[in-house]
Parts: C-alpha cells; sequence; structure tokens
C-alpha cells in the first residue's frame, strides 16, 4: 500500500513546537527579531502535525530507499563509496560548523589552514600547481577549468579557439559545461578497442581547437594508452588538454594527471575523497591547474600571506568568484579528513582496492554478463547483457527486491555509446566493498538471471518491494513518489 503523503497527514491546528508556559509571551519574543509588518498574517500551506508524525513519515521514507549505508552500491560511472562517519563528526566541529562565512577573515584562521593544506594534498595528488576549492560540484568543476581555459586564449588574442574537443564515452556533463561555457563541442569516436580514435582525433585538431576534454581511465573503465601521444598533439597544436577528475579514484597514488601532460583538471570529491553525492550533498569539484594559468581561478584563492593562510582577494585577472563564500567547506572538511586518515599509502591502497573489485566483478560474471572489452579493466566493468532472457532496464530493477542498488544501464541515456552497447551494464563496486559483498552481489545477479529463465513476468514487473518505481536517465533508479494533490 502506498504510504499516505504528508500533506495527506495533517490535522488543524497540530504543530510541531509548542510552549506551554503562560508567562511566555511569543508576540513580543518575535518583535525583538524583526517588525510587526514583517511577520505573516497568514498561512502558507504547511502540512499541520506533531515533531514525531514529521520524524516517522521521513524515517519511514528513507527505508524504502537504498543507499551505500545499507547495502551494495555498484553504481558505474557515478562512485558512490561509503562516507566514514567521523568524516561527518569532524566537519560538525563548532570551529566548521557554526562559523559564518560574513565574520572577520582574521576570526577563522582555522578553517583557511584546512583549506590552504587540502589545496595543497589535492594538488600534490593530481601534478597540478595550484588548485581553486569554490565549485560546487564536479560539473561545475568543469565549467570553471573551462572558463580558466577561455580567460587564457582571451589574454594571447586567439579568439578563433571556440571548439572543445570530448571522446564519446565523455560524461554528459562535458559538453553541457563547454556549451555553457561559450565553445562548440565536436565528438570524438572510439575504436574497437574502447580507446580514443587518433585518426577521428588528428582530422579534428585544428587552429579553432581550445582544449580536449578527456577522462581517464574513461567511461568504460579503460585506461587510455595512447595519453602521453595526445598530450603532445595537443599542446603542439596550441591547445590546452582537460582532465575530467570522475574517475581519479581509479589511479590516486599511482599516477597524477599532471605528469600525463594535463593543464586543468577538476575532481568530484564525492568519487575520490569520500564526501557526500548530489541529492546527499552538497557537493564540492576542485578544479586545479598549472602555474601560466593560476592567475585565472576564481576570487578568492587561499594562499600563504605574510606566511599565514588566507582569502587573497586581490586577483586582477581571476575569471571572477563561481560560488559564494569560499565553496561547501562542511564537505571540504570531510575531504580533507579523508585523506589525512589514508596518508599517501591509504590512498594508494584504495585505488588498488577499487582497481581489483572491478576486475574481481568482471572475471566472476564473464559467463552470464560477457565483458565488452577483454583487457583488464580500472575501477569499473562495462559488462554485455545482451544473453539475457530480458532486457536490461527491468534485470536491473529486480535486482532492488535482492538488497542491490542497480548498475548504470548505459542504453537507458547514455547518448554518445555506440548502439552496440544498449543492454550493456557500467558496474562499479569500489574499494569499499568486501569479498563477502562482492560475492553477494554476484549471487543476486545469478539469482535474476536464474529467475528471468522461467519467470520473466517477475523481472518485468519489477521491483517489488517499492510502492512506485521508474527508470530515470541512464541510472536505473527507483523513487517513491507521492503527490500532495492526491
Amino acid at each position: 500500500m502506498t504510504p499516505k503523503s504528508i500533506f495527506k497527514k495533517s490535522r488543524p491546528n497540530v504543530s510541531g513546537a509548542s510552549i506551554v508556559d503562560a508567562d511566555f509571551q511569543l508576540g513580543e519574543s518575535i518583535g525583538v527579531c524583526c517588525e510587526a509588518e514583517d511577520l505573516r498574517d497568514a498561512p502558507i500551506g504547511l502540512p499541520e502535525l506533531s515533531e514525531i508524525d514529521v520524524v516517522r513519515h521521513f524515517t519511514n521514507l528513507s527505508r524504502q530507499a537504498h543507499g551505500v549505508d545499507n547495502g551494495p552500491y555498484p553504481l558505474g560511472s557515478c562512485t558512490m563509496k561509503y562516507n566514514p562517519k567521523r568524516n561527518d563528526k569532524l566537519a560538525m566541529l563548532d570551529g566548521f560548523g557554526k562559523v559564518h562565512p560574513y565574520q572577520p577573515s582574521d576570526s577563522m584562521p582555522g578553517v583557511w589552514s584546512m583549506l590552504w593544506n587540502l589545496q595543497t594534498a589535492i594538488a600534490e595528488i593530481t601534478g597540478m600547481d595550484a588548485v581553486t576549492l569554490q565549485p560546487a560540484a564536479g560539473a561545475h568543476g568543469e565549467f570553471t577549468g573551462l572558463l580558466v581555459m577561455k580567460k587564457h586564449f582571451e589574454k594571447l588574442g586567439q579568439t578563433n579557439r571556440k571548439v572543445i574537443l570530448i571522446p564519446d564515452t565523455a560524461h554528459g556533463t562535458n559538453p553541457a559545461s563547454a556549451a555553457m561555457c561559450g565553445f562548440t563541442c565536436k565528438i570524438i569516436a572510439t575504436n574497437s578497442k574502447g580507446l580514443m580514435d587518433l585518426d577521428a582525433f588528428e582530422a579534428h585538431l585544428d587552429e579553432n581547437v581550445a582544449g580536449l576534454m578527456i577522462t581517464n581511465p574513461s567511461t568504460l573503465g579503460l585506461f587510455e594508452e595512447n595519453i602521453e601521444h595526445i598530450a603532445k598533439r595537443i599542446h603542439d597544436n596550441g591547445s590546452l588538454l582537460y582532465y575530467d577528475g570522475a574517475n581519479l579514484n581509479a589511479i590516486m597514488g599511482l599516477i597524477r594527471p599532471g605528469d600525463m601532460g594535463f593543464d586543468i583538471i577538476h575532481i568530484n570529491t564525492h568519487k575520490t575523497l569520500s564526501t557526500p553525492h548530489g541529492g546527499g550533498g552538497p557537493g564540492a569539484g576542485p578544479c586545479g591547474v598549472k602555474a601560466f594559468l593560476e592567475p585565472y581561478l576564481p576570487t578568492p584563492v587561499v594562499r600563504p600571506i605574510d606566511g599565514v593562510p588566507a582569502p587573497d582577494c586581490n586577483r586582477p585577472e581571476s575569471v571572477g568568484k563561481v560560488k559564494m563564500h569560499f565553496g561547501h567547506v562542511e564537505v571540504l572538511v570531510r575531504a580533507y579528513c579523508y585523506i589525512l586518515a589514508n596518508g599517501a599509502i591509504g590512498l594508494k591502497t584504495a585505488t588498488e582496492n577499487a582497481v581489483l573489485n572491478a576486475n574481481y566483478m568482471k572475471h566472476q560474471l564473464a559467463d552470464l554478463l560477457p565483458a565488452a572489452f577483454p583487457q583488464n579493466c580500472m575501477h569499473e566493468c562495462l559488462l554485455h547483457g545482451g544473453s539475457l532472457k530480458v532486457r536490461g532496464a527491468d534485470f536491473v530493477k529486480r535486482l532492488i527486491d535482492f538488497g542491490v542498488h542497480p548498475p548504470t544501464l548505459v542504453g537507458a541515456g547514455c547518448v554518445h555509446f555506440a548502439e552496440e552497447f544498449d543492454e550493456a551494464m557500467l558496474i562499479e563496486p569500489t574499494e569499499t566493498e568486501s569479498i563477502e559483498s562482492l560475492d553477494f552481489v554476484i549471487e543476486q545477479f545469478r539469482k535474476v538471471a536464474r529467475e528471468a529463465a522461467v519467470a520473466p513476468y517477475m523481472i518485468e514487473t519489477a521491483p517489488h518491494s517499492a510502492s512506485t518505481a521508474k527508470i530515470i536517465h541512464n541510472e536505473a533508479v527507483w523513487m517513491s513518489i507521492y503527490d500532495p494533490n492526491d
């Protein structure tokens, strides 16, 4: 039975908070904070419930959702790793949780020191020379990096460079961010090995190209073997190389994008450094650059001033501010804590385990879901679902009933991918899943496959544990929908 919406549970004159002290003058107390004419004189249509009603309503709804805290989450490309709860606690320390962005700058030395240390750590991890922590998410980091690229060519007087080259395996945010910055996108095809087609790349490389945006490893889970050659050709052309850091968690501690030849990078802290993701956010998408691009980073940038970290607002060549205040500081605290807790050896081990886990699942499911490409994958694997007796979209929905979040179904919306991948699944277990957890996920895949062979209607009508389900974009995600007008 579908639960009632919170509006249906509303009861007249019920309140979540009440004061029973007869001597407490509510009206006078409110008047201290604001003028009488500023007070509302009519209700705004909120439901009327007690505090316990509200708590129970949303707690019950949360039990119908699947998250990394209550089960495996092998969502390819979008990497949902476990977020250590100690980092949540540390982010709520008074010096971070209760600081106000408008209080005097010299009253927040701890915040500036933390941000500077995090910038330094990210620069070291990525091989960049300078980092801004302002961007609010991965795509926002892309937008920021592309603004820096645009500013660079404007300063050189090369206003003809309006083209961004993007492989067809890129995240959909790449062309969207480029378009928002005024660039035209040209898509580069993938060859039979799952790598960027070098002939197609050369055919598009001319004096109008500002840069190439590339994810390495790609969304196919494969490392771009020709990256040094690509970097040389881009730089010989006077263009810049942009690293989409969505999959940095596959190489962190092993190799740095800056050492591959990249000029600009953004990282997704939720993918690489275990911070909250999207709807669990807010997020963060730090952007790093080589030294020659540093003057263009958003203002303010935290850097040592007279030997003490502080915000530097005197940046005449900056692209400007891309986020109010100093970014999502509490998210950044979590990222910093993750780096400190793991250290260099721990971050490298996390990467190695992420790659190991993906290859383990690829091998264990090979007879059921053959790999799209024969070589070892990196952090995620792309598996064909064409041998299944049901549609891939139905198959992955049925996994929900067995306690596993669906993997990314490529054919449900990755428009750049070739039609041959229409029934393919992108699976990323991350490093935080144990071998016991991986074996559990593998068994659920097999259980659904066995069921599909004898009772396909059970798959086609899944999920059965959710009141309402739908496929959203390219991710098989279910969500309960409650219309307040029902």
